[in-house]
Protein backbone atom coordinates (compact mmCIF):
# COMPACT_ATOMS: atom_id res chain seq x y z
CA UNK A 1 0.00 0.00 0.00
CA UNK A 2 1.59 3.42 -1.26
CA UNK A 3 0.81 5.93 1.24
CA UNK A 4 1.89 9.92 0.69
CA UNK A 5 2.86 12.19 3.49
CA UNK A 6 2.77 15.93 3.43
CA UNK A 7 5.12 18.21 6.34
CA UNK A 8 6.17 21.43 6.50
CA UNK A 9 3.14 23.77 6.31
CA UNK A 10 2.79 26.80 8.06
CA UNK A 11 2.31 30.35 9.42
CA UNK A 12 4.22 32.99 7.28
CA UNK A 13 4.36 36.31 6.40
CA UNK A 14 3.99 37.75 3.02
CA UNK A 15 7.86 37.46 1.12
CA UNK A 16 8.97 34.57 3.50
CA UNK A 17 9.50 30.74 3.26
CA UNK A 18 8.74 27.69 3.16
CA UNK A 19 10.07 24.14 2.52
CA UNK A 20 7.31 21.46 1.96
CA UNK A 21 8.52 17.48 1.75
CA UNK A 22 6.48 14.68 0.76
CA UNK A 23 7.60 11.24 1.85
CA UNK A 24 6.12 8.06 0.21
CA UNK A 25 6.31 4.65 1.30
CA UNK A 26 5.10 1.62 -0.19
CA UNK A 27 6.62 0.63 -3.74
CA UNK A 28 9.89 1.87 -5.29
CA UNK A 29 9.56 5.83 -4.70
CA UNK A 30 12.17 6.26 -7.71
CA UNK A 31 9.44 4.71 -10.24
CA UNK A 32 7.09 7.67 -9.54
CA UNK A 33 6.48 10.92 -11.31
CA UNK A 34 5.66 13.46 -8.39
CA UNK A 35 3.39 16.73 -8.68
CA UNK A 36 2.44 19.24 -6.09
CA UNK A 37 -0.91 20.80 -5.98
CA UNK A 38 -2.67 23.27 -4.20
CA UNK A 39 -6.85 24.16 -2.76
CA UNK A 40 -7.41 27.82 -1.77
CA UNK A 41 -11.34 27.98 -0.23
CA UNK A 42 -14.14 28.01 -2.55
CA UNK A 43 -11.37 27.41 -5.45
CA UNK A 44 -10.83 24.13 -7.81
CA UNK A 45 -7.49 22.17 -6.89
CA UNK A 46 -4.85 23.80 -9.34
CA UNK A 47 -1.28 22.38 -10.38
CA UNK A 48 1.79 23.90 -8.98
CA UNK A 49 4.69 22.07 -9.72
CA UNK A 50 5.71 18.36 -10.80
CA UNK A 51 8.94 16.63 -11.58
CA UNK A 52 9.81 13.05 -13.48
CA UNK A 53 11.05 10.09 -11.77
CA UNK A 54 13.97 10.53 -13.07
CA UNK A 55 16.70 13.11 -15.01
CA UNK A 56 15.29 15.95 -12.99
CA UNK A 57 12.54 17.61 -15.58
CA UNK A 58 10.66 20.16 -13.96
CA UNK A 59 7.38 22.35 -14.74
CA UNK A 60 5.95 24.88 -12.90
CA UNK A 61 2.33 26.94 -12.82
CA UNK A 62 3.27 30.74 -14.31
CA UNK A 63 1.99 31.81 -10.71
CA UNK A 64 4.78 30.18 -9.47
CA UNK A 65 7.20 30.40 -11.48
CA UNK A 66 10.59 31.64 -9.91
CA UNK A 67 9.52 31.74 -6.62
CA UNK A 68 8.98 27.81 -6.18
CA UNK A 69 11.48 25.15 -6.73
CA UNK A 70 10.47 21.21 -6.38
CA UNK A 71 12.89 18.93 -5.98
CA UNK A 72 13.37 15.22 -4.98
CA UNK A 73 15.85 13.15 -2.87
CA UNK A 74 15.27 9.25 -4.48
CA UNK A 75 17.50 7.86 -1.95
CA UNK A 76 15.44 9.50 0.80
CA UNK A 77 12.09 8.82 -0.73
CA UNK A 78 11.39 12.34 -0.51
CA UNK A 79 9.98 15.23 -2.77
CA UNK A 80 10.28 18.98 -1.37
CA UNK A 81 8.81 22.27 -2.42
CA UNK A 82 10.84 24.94 -1.36
CA UNK A 83 8.43 28.28 -1.66
CA UNK A 84 10.31 32.15 -1.71
CA UNK A 85 9.06 35.09 -1.59
CA UNK A 86 5.47 33.86 -0.64
CA UNK A 87 2.08 36.05 -1.33
CA UNK A 88 -1.19 35.59 0.37
CA UNK A 89 -2.35 34.23 -2.97
CA UNK A 90 -0.32 31.41 -2.06
CA UNK A 91 -2.44 30.43 0.79
CA UNK A 92 -4.16 27.06 0.46
CA UNK A 93 -4.20 23.27 1.23
CA UNK A 94 -0.81 22.00 -0.38
CA UNK A 95 -1.31 18.32 -1.70
CA UNK A 96 1.64 15.79 -3.03
CA UNK A 97 0.68 13.18 -5.48
CA UNK A 98 2.38 10.64 -7.28
CA UNK A 99 2.14 8.57 -9.83
CA UNK A 100 3.31 5.49 -10.92
CA UNK A 101 5.23 5.66 -14.75
CA UNK A 102 7.49 3.70 -16.40
CA UNK A 103 8.34 6.78 -18.41
CA UNK A 104 11.58 8.67 -16.88
CA UNK A 105 11.19 12.01 -18.36
CA UNK A 106 7.26 12.29 -17.92
CA UNK A 107 5.76 15.62 -15.79
CA UNK A 108 2.36 15.32 -15.14
CA UNK A 109 0.16 18.55 -14.34
CA UNK A 110 -3.29 17.18 -14.25
CA UNK A 111 -4.72 16.11 -11.37
CA UNK A 112 -6.89 13.29 -12.53
CA UNK A 113 -3.87 11.02 -13.49
CA UNK A 114 -1.87 10.87 -10.02
CA UNK A 115 -2.36 7.89 -8.29
CA UNK A 116 -1.78 8.22 -4.54
CA UNK A 117 -2.63 11.81 -2.95
CA UNK A 118 -1.68 12.75 0.81
CA UNK A 119 -4.29 14.38 3.30
CA UNK A 120 -2.25 17.93 2.53
CA UNK A 121 -0.32 20.62 4.82
CA UNK A 122 -2.14 23.86 5.46
CA UNK A 123 -0.10 27.21 4.06
CA UNK A 124 -1.25 30.36 5.30
CA UNK A 125 0.22 33.71 3.88
CA UNK A 126 -0.42 36.56 5.73
CA UNK A 127 0.24 40.05 4.17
Amino acid sequence: QVQVAESGGGLVQAGGSLRLSCAVSGRTFSRYAMGWFRQAPGKEREFVAAISKSVGRTEYADSVKGRFTISRDNAKRVVYLQMNSLKPEDTAVYYCAAEWTLRDTIVVVTPGEYDYWGQGTQVTVSS
